[in-house]
């Protein structure tokens, strides 16, 4: 991974954006110090979905923990006449 001031990002911007096009991941710092990473897009949302359980699986377990669960009122209107005494 590169790295590029936020000087150099003013004066070559369209170098970085050529950079970063091409897959290179680069740190931009401001006054010496780190402050983000530039990197493509499709790097960001490969490394999202990758960190991402497949759909079936979560829905399981989103179906599993509401079979678990009894619902705290009755139906609506015990929840909106609960709501409405709260204040």
């Amino acid at each position: 991974m590169g790295t590029i001031s936020a000087k150099q990002l003013k004066q070559n911007t369209g170098e970085v954006i050529r950079r970063v096009k091409s897959g290179e991941r680069l740190t931009l710092t401001y006054r010496g110090k780190p402050i983000a990473v530039i990197s493509p897009q499709e790097t960001v949302e490969q490394e999202i979905v990758k960190n991402m359980r497949p759909f079936e699986e979560a829905w399981a377990d989103i179906e599993l923990s509401l079979e678990k669960t009894k619902p705290e009122f009755e139906g609506w209107r015990e929840a909106t006449a609960w709501a409405r005494n709260r204040s």
